[in-house]
């Protein structure tokens, strides 16, 4: 039996970077929708924030849905 390395750090370093990118991209839509209430509650426009929340939960959902078809497939 024998591992290919190379393969394994490959793999590994993929499921980092995807992970990372991933939690970051949910995280930056909760700072936008908190940023809605702090904008809202000093009587500002909160469209901006709201909507660039809901893009971050919609990649947030592709690349959850893709990683399921590319399990699935």
């Amino acid at each position: 039996m024998s591992i290919d390395w190379a393969a394994l750090g490959s793999v590994f370093g993929v499921s980092l970077v995807a992970t990372v990118a991933l939690v970051g991209l949910f995280t930056l839509g909760v700072v936008g929708l908190s940023k809605q209430e702090s904008a809202s509650a000093q009587g500002g426009s909160a469209a901006l924030a709201r909507t660039g929340a809901y893009v971050c939960f919609a990649l947030c959902a592709a690349a959850v849905t893709y990683g399921i078809y590319l399990i699935v497939s």
